[in-house]
C-alpha cells in the first residue's frame, strides 16, 4: 500500500508531476519533507538544551554567591570597601525662583509695603547669605558701611573709640583705644555688650552694632555690659567724640629700658614704629618693652614690616593656611636692629589679629623674648576685602593664621609666658601690674 502525506499549507501547492515518473517523484517529495521536519526538531532540542544549561549554571552560581555572602556576613566591612548605592540620589538643585517668589509676596502682602526700600532689602539679602557662613568676619559692606570701614583704617572717625568683635556669639569689646571716650568711661577689654540703649545685641551683626554705637561728636550712647568676675551688669554712658588714633608712642623708662606702645597696625604705623625704634637705638637701651595691649590689629603687611626690624632676615613671621590645608610662609624681609635686645611683649584680651601675629613671631623665633599679661583675643583669620559695584565691598575670610611653630591663633589666642592680670581696681587707681612685671623682668641680669 502506498503511503500518502497530505500537502502542508506551507508547502508549494503546485504538485503537478511529469508524465511517466509519478511514483518516484512522490517518494522523493516525501523524503524531502521528512528531512525538513527532522532539522526543525533538531534545532528545537538544541535551543532547549542551551536554555537548560544556562539555568543550571545560573543556579549553581547563585548558590555559590549566597554561600559566600553567608560566610562573610559576620565579617567587618570597611567603609572603604563598601559599595554605596543611591549616594547621589538627593536633589542638589537650588531653585533661585524661590527668592523672587518671596520678594513678590513681601511686596504684595507686607502691611507696610509702601515703606519698603528695595536697596535695603537687596543688601540685607546679601548680608544674610554671608551671615549664614557662621563667620562674623565674612561680611558685606553697603555704601555707608564701606565708607565707615575706610575711615576706621585711616584712623579718623567719630564714635566712642573702641574696637569690637563677636566672640562666642556675643558682642565683645576687643580693645578700648588709649585716651579715647570708651577708655575714659571705664570700658575694658573683654566687656560683653548685652544692650545698646534699650536694644538687645542678641543676633545683632557686628556692623549693625558698630552703626548703632557710632555717632556724631558730643552725643551719648548707653551700653549695658557684663564683665567677667562680676555678678551684676554695668550701665556705662559714653560721650562720643572725634577719634584720632595715633599708632605709636615712645618713651624711656628707668634703668635704660625703652618702651614702645603700638595702638594699631594702620597705614601710618610702619613709619611711626621706625621712628620710635630709631629713638630707642639712640638711647642704647638695656631692654625693650613692646606694648600690644588693647591693640585690635590692622594690616598684615604692617606687622611683617615691624617684625622684620626685630627678627633676622628670612625668619617665618606667620603662616597662612587656606581651605585646602595648604600653608604659605610669610617671612621677615631684613632690616633687623633689635633681635639682640632683651624684649618683653605685653599682651591682653584686647590684643588681636596683627598684634597676635607679631607676638607669636617674636615668641617662636627668639630666646630673649618674654610675653607678659593675659591670653590674647584669638582673632587669627585672614580677610580679603573685595570691592563690589556701587561703592560696596565684601570682606571674606580666606585663610587662618598660624604662628611660626604651627600653632593655631584663631579662637585660641597667644598665651603669655608670665600671666599677670589687670583688675578694674588697678585701672581706677592708675596701677599697672603688667607693666611693672615687664620692668622687673628686664632689670634682672
Amino acid at each position: 500500500m502506498e503511503e500518502f502525506s497530505p500537502v502542508s499549507p506551507l508547502e508549494p501547492t503546485d504538485t503537478t508531476l511529469p508524465e511517466g515518473d509519478t511514483n518516484q517523484n512522490e517518494k522523493t517529495l516525501q523524503y524531502e519533507r521528512g528531512q525538513k521536519i527532522f532539522k526543525k526538531a533538531l534545532v528545537f532540542f538544541f535551543v532547549l538544551f542551551l536554555i537548560g544549561g544556562a539555568f543550571y549554571l545560573g543556579y549553581e552560581d547563585g548558590n555559590h554567591r549566597l554561600s559566600a555572602l553567608n560566610t562573610a556576613s559576620n565579617d567587618v566591612l570597611s567603609p572603604n570597601d563598601a559599595v554605596i548605592i543611591n549616594k547621589d540620589s538627593q536633589d542638589k538643585t537650588i531653585d533661585f525662583s524661590l527668592f523672587w517668589k518671596v520678594w513678590g509676596v513681601l511686596q504684595n502682602k507686607y502691611v507696610d509695603s509702601a515703606k519698603l526700600d528695595a536697596h535695603t532689602l537687596f543688601y540685607g539679602a546679601i548680608k544674610g547669605m554671608l551671615a549664614a557662613t557662621g563667620d562674623p568676619y565674612t561680611t558685606f559692606f553697603d555704601p555707608k558701611e564701606n565708607q565707615a570701614f575706610e575711615e576706621d583704617i585711616s584712623g579718623t572717625f567719630e564714635g566712642i573709640g573702641a574696637e569690637m568683635g563677636i566672640k562666642n556669639e556675643i558682642l565683645t569689646i576687643i580693645a578700648p583705644l588709649e585716651g579715647m571716650p570708651a577708655e575714659k568711661a571705664g570700658l575694658m577689654a573683654g566687656d560683653k555688650i548685652v544692650k545698646i540703649g534699650d536694644e538687645t545685641t542678641t543676633n545683632m551683626t557686628l556692623e549693625e552694632a558698630v552703626g548703632k554705637i557710632r555717632g556724631a561728636k558730643g552725643t551719648e550712647v548707653t551700653l549695658t555690659v557684663f564683665r567677667n568676675g562680676e555678678e551684676e551688669y554695668r550701665t556705662i554712658t559714653v560721650k562720643r567724640d572725634t577719634i584720632l588714633v595715633k599708632s605709636v608712642r615712645f618713651e624711656m623708662k628707668e634703668n635704660g629700658i625703652a618702651y614702645i606702645r603700638v595702638n594699631r597696625f594702620g597705614d601710618d604705623t610702619k613709619e611711626e614704629f621706625q621712628t620710635a625704634v630709631n629713638q630707642a637705638l639712640d638711647k642704647k637701651p638695656t631692654g625693650l618693652i613692646i606694648d600690644l595691649r588693647n591693640n585690635p590689629g590692622g594690616f598684615l603687611e604692617t606687622s611683617i614690616d615691624m617684625a622684620s626690624l626685630m627678627l633676622p632676615v628670612e625668619k617665618i613671621v606667620v603662616m597662612e593656611e587656606d581651605s585646602k590645608g595648604e600653608r604659605k610662609e610669610l617671612k621677615s624681609r631684613g632690616g633687623d636692629v633689635l633681635s639682640g635686645v632683651r624684649t618683653v611683649v605685653l599682651i591682653n584680651e584686647g590684643s588681636a589679629s596683627a598684634s597676635e601675629i607679631l607676638a607669636g613671631a617674636l615668641k617662636d623665633n627668639r630666646d630673649n623674648v618674654t610675653l607678659v599679661g593675659k591670653k590674647s583675643f584669638g582673632k587669627g583669620s585672614v580677610q580679603e576685602l573685595i570691592p563690589m559695584n556701587k561703592d560696596t565691598a565684601v570682606k571674606i575670610t580666606v585663610a587662618h593664621w598660624l604662628t611660626p611653630a604651627g600653632h593655631q591663633i584663631n579662637n585660641v589666642g597667644i598665651a603669655p609666658d608670665v600671666e599677670v592680670g589687670l583688675s578694674s581696681d588697678d585701672v581706677n587707681n592708675k596701677r599697672d601690674p603688667q607693666l611693672d612685671k615687664a620692668l622687673e623682668i628686664l632689670k634682672e641680669k
